[in-house]
């Protein structure tokens, strides 16, 4: 990991196309930074691509009685296990 310092104003380049600019301190609240990408490119905050790779983790390990359970929802005229029948 590389570790700088810089102050409101300086940039960081990332190879040719990605230019990181620190914008202002807030203290202990964190950093501002702007990035500057190619559209192409996709830029997501690390909690968010985490709790999409959770959710994804789950859905993978969900059996198909846990998804038509939250397709249905709990309808109160909904009996806990509801079956098929042919007449």
């Amino acid at each position: 990991m590389l570790v700088l310092t810089r102050k409101p104003g300086e940039k960081i380049m990332i190879g040719d196309e990605i230019v990181i600019t620190f914008l202002e301190s807030r203290g202990g609240e964190g950093i501002r930074i702007g990035i500057e990408a190619p559209r192409h490119l996709t830029i997501k905050r690390e909690e968010i691509f985490e709790a999409v790779a959770d959710a994804n983790r789950e859905a993978a390990l969900a059996t198909a009685e846990d998804v038509l359970r939250g397709l249905l929802g709990d309808s109160p005229g909904l009996p806990p296990e509801t079956h098929a029948t042919e007449s």
